[in-house]
């Protein structure tokens, strides 16, 4: 039996690797969904709409490098069946994967794959009727600001950041009967100065 972590951080390449995919992403966000529940590809697959024989080889990888495990079999018309669980309920990558020097291209593909994949759900959602957004339930939130901060406007910006997400990823309200599924999405970065040009 797998002892499932709280949250991994991510802190090398071949974890970078398996998550910069859209899809990987999407199959490893379904097992957290239905965590502690074990889940088949096929039923993965059903909750994406995707084949199954598309799945397999994403969640091998995942496996591979320990963001999920089978946490059963049973045989099924015969043949064996793989149940799968993540490993963690939720991910943050490492602040050294970030370092100048460090995983620059796998820590890229990584972020642009969460993105891509945040993009597509909300799409695919907003496209259904099924996105929340009313301004009399508080129910969603979008802002898209590009700001001139003070250092200590952003250390304090980041700490209630930092704050809001331990409070988010703290509980686990799926006891509840009025529970709703929520999406959140977070980035802050800045930007340094372009660098000199070299004569």
């Amino acid at each position: 039996m797998v002892d499932q972590m709280k949250e991994r951080e991510v802190t090398d390449v071949a974890t970078l690797k398996a998550l910069a995919d859209p899809l990987r992403l999407a199959v490893l966000g379904v097992l957290m969904k239905r965590d502690p529940e074990p889940v088949s590809v096929k039923e993965v697959a059903a909750e994406l709409d995707e084949a199954p024989t598309k799945l397999y080889r994403h969640v091998k990888q995942l496996e591979q490098t320990g963001l999920v495990y089978v946490a059963e079999t049973r045989l099924v018309s015969g043949i064996v069946e793989s149940r799968y669980r993540s490993a963690q309920q939720s991910l943050r990558l490492s602040p050294q994967v970030f370092a100048e020097g460090g995983e620059q291209p796998a820590v890229l593909e990584a972020v642009l794959a969460a993105m891509d994949l945040v993009r597509s759900e909300f799409q695919r959602y907003f496209l259904a009727g099924r996105v929340d957004m009313a301004p009399e339930k508080r129910a969603g939130k979008f802002a898209h600001a590009t700001l001139r901060l003070s250092p200590e406007r952003l250390r304090r910006l980041r700490e209630r950041i930092d704050g809001a997400l331990d409070e988010a990823f703290a509980g686990d309200d799926s006891a509840d009967p009025d529970a709703v599924e929520a999406t959140l999405f977070a980035l802050l970065y800045t930007v340094d100065p372009p660098k000199a040009e070299q004569s």
